[in-house]
């Protein structure tokens, strides 16, 4: 591995890894400085982040400064416990592991297409409804999908499902990297993010 890597992420799918992806390059969008980088996706997704993301990390811990392991509540196996309760379980093995406390683990709730829903009109337009963002919430509403007083979808994966579906348009994981490289981060405040904006900001602050 190059040794210039500061940053290591393990992360569940392809969604996430491209998605990761775009946000590390946005280091000044993040409030952090810019890092070589390396994304993993685990073979085994969400439960194989959970489990046994710590043992994939393991060779890094002696040649990385930083380590992420990013997943999903939903699918990850154990949907039962709240997220907090999950990223201290990874947290506690990766320590054990070599990492002390230079690694940190994100746990979407309920996954990753709640980072999707931000409130930016692009997200309508990478849904391909195309300036029609009031009209998307709209629409979500009248199918039960989105509760009025609710800041995004309650169920958001489904949401996107049902968006696409709408105006026949394909599912492909570059709408998450779409997203990722064009939305603002203030506008999501989904707990996970918030996490990982911190953690990043904390391990690589802005020079001068």
């Amino acid at each position: 591995m190059n040794q210039k890597v500061e940053l290591v992420v393990l992360v569940a799918d392809k969604d996430m890894d491209l998605a990761l992806q775009e946000i590390l390059k946005r280091h000044q969008a993040v409030g952090m400085r810019p890092v070589e980088f390396q994304v993993w996706p685990h073979p085994e997704h969400d439960p194989g982040c959970l489990r046994t993301g710590h043992e994939f990390l393991r060779p890094f811990a002696g040649r990385c400064a930083h380590a992420l392991v990013i997943f999903d509540r939903d699918g990850c196996g154990r949907q039962g416990l709240a997220r907090e309760t999950l990223e201290e379980q990874v947290e506690q093995r990766l320590r054990e592991s070599g990492w002390d406390d230079r690694a940190a683990a994100i746990c979407i709730d309920p996954e990753l297409a709640a980072w999707l829903w931000s409130g930016s009109s692009e997200v309508a337009s990478a849904l391909g409804w195309h300036d029609r963002s009031a009209e998307l919430r709209s629409w979500l509403m009248r199918q039960g999908l989105w509760t009025p007083k609710l800041p995004k979808p309650q169920d958001p994966k489904r949401a996107v499902r049902e968006a696409i579906r709408q105006v026949q348009k394909p599912w492909s994981a570059q709408i998450h990297q779409h997203l990722a490289s064009r939305v603002s981060f203030r506008n999501c405040a989904d707990p996970a993010f918030g996490k990982l904006l911190l953690s990043l900001r904390r391990w690589f602050p802005p020079r001068g």
